[in-house]
């Protein structure tokens, strides 16, 4: 069986094989038993549970059960193609599908609930306080919302950036975290709207193009689906910001996801107060504002996501020096359509599991250049050298599958390399050649020619 290379030692990590204890270096005590990963995992999954079953409870007895059902069914159109983009923008370091479950189980069930409860609180308090429905109404979409609603979706990435901290390394984190969270709140939200103009439409027995329910379902799904991710979105970029951060750099890692959501409370309350501006405020501030901060925001992931393909090409030649990657795997993990290729290659002559080998090595390999990166930028931490350890081994006991799959895609997106004619005469066997002429041979040896 080969050996594994030299270990890659950095200076600010303690030395291999070093066993890491307690604080105070005597042996590690087991935790408490509500520290316990099954004890926290399964609070978690019993609060969602029992928000899913209150908001599911709530929505039905706002919507109707018809009401509900096509609401649901309306719904959930967006939700994919929302998902994919998101998981599309987290391929280069993909994340475990637990953190998007929690993401948009969050969103769904313990954010939508907290915005319908404190939502309806407020705006009932301030209709009391000032004697007016109508304002009260117009100040609770346009001022509470925006709070509330933001809030509570910003807490699934605060939990995210707190709890799976070896998760989120970055803006793409945040921004898929961010995102899915808020497809999960627009799914929920989007129910009780076309409900609610479903039953309406009952009502008055309008039915459809000039529906209240083909009105709704054109401005929030066909026009604006992705609204609210929009906004979240804008937290999730200062938490990625923020996760970039070195520790001693406590109120940039304060001040960033506090700025981002304030943008994102501010973009949502200029949305909502959009009805208030006229007939054609909607319009008007869906051209102005939503579009190009769309664009803008578009732009910023996808310059980001090209910036980390290009710190694993950088990064990863010193694990191929060190003999824990092959010579052409840091180009062919530094890129999006190599990566493709070796996946593609290893099923072809190996099967699906050996993809997904090829998948988890390229994952392992990608968080490995950023830990690098981050550790070259002064950004590492305490357990940087156990890390770094870890993967190296997740690396080594997948290499023979992986390798000859990244060998092949690095040969097959290989640049070719242009053969360019010198300028000056090139000199073969029989003499001289002109430029792109062939050259001519020496005339034949005549012992009788003077």
């Amino acid at each position: 069986m080969a050996t594994c290379p030299p270990y890659l030692p950095h200076p600010n990590g303690p030395a291999p094989g070093t066993s890491v204890g307690s604080p105070a270096g005597g042996p590690l005590r087991h935790p408490h038993w509500w520290r316990r990963t099954w004890v926290r995992y399964g609070a978690l999954s019993s609060l969602l549970a029992l928000s899913g079953l209150v908001i599911l409870a709530l929505v039905r007895e706002e919507t109707g059960t018809e009401g509900f059902l096509v609401g649901l069914g309306l719904a959930v159109l967006p939700v994919p193609l929302l998902i994919a983009s998101f998981r599309w923008l987290d391929r280069v370091e993909p994340g475990p599908w637990r953190n998007l479950l929690f993401s948009f189980a969050w969103g769904a069930c313990a954010a939508a609930l907290i915005a319908i409860v404190a939502n309806s609180f407020a705006t009932r308090w301030i209709a009391t306080a000032t004697a007016d429905p109508s304002s009260a109404d117009t100040l609770g979409a346009t001022v509470i919302a925006p709070v509330v609603e933001e809030s509570a979706k910003a807490a699934a990435v605060l939990l995210v950036f707190l709890f799976r901290r070896r998760d989120f390394t970055g803006i793409l984190d945040g921004v898929v975290i961010a995102g899915v969270t808020a497809t999960g709140f627009a799914f929920t939200e989007n129910i009780l709207y076309l409900g609610n103009a479903f039953g309406t439409d009952q009502l008055t027995g309008d039915r459809g193009i000039a529906s209240v329910t083909a009105a709704t379902f054109f401005v929030r799904i066909v026009m604006s689906p992705f609204a609210h991710p929009l906004f979240t979105v804008l937290t999730g970029i200062g938490f990625g910001i923020a996760a970039l951060a070195t520790q001693r750099q406590r109120v940039r890692r304060l001040l960033l996801p506090l700025g981002g959501l304030l943008l994102a409370m501010a973009l949502h309350a200029l949305w909502n107060g959009s009805s208030t501006l006229g007939e054609y405020g909607f319009f008007a501030v869906y051209a102005a504002f939503m579009v190009p901060t769309f664009g803008v925001l578009t732009w910023l992931v996808i310059w980001t996501r090209q910036r980390e393909l290009r710190t694993v090409r950088e990064e990863l030649p010193a694990y191929a020096v060190a003999g824990w990657l092959g010579p052409a795997e840091p180009f062919a993990l530094g890129s999006m359509r190599a990566r493709r290729i070796a996946r593609q290659y290893a099923r072809h002559h190996a099967g699906r599991q050996a993809a997904r080998t090829v998948a988890r090595y390229e994952a392992y390999a990608t968080s490995l250049a950023f830990l690098r990166h981050r550790a070259r930028r002064g950004r590492a931490d305490a357990g940087f050298a156990v890390r770094e350890r870890e993967l190296l081994q997740e690396l080594w006991r997948r290499r023979d599958l992986a390798r000859p799959a990244l060998e092949h895609a690095a040969r097959a997106t290989a640049p070719p390399v242009p053969v360019i004619t010198p300028p000056w005469p090139v000199y073969g066997l029989y003499g001289a050649a002109g430029y792109g002429h062939p050259a001519a041979p020496y005339p034949a040896y005549n012992p009788y020619r003077t």
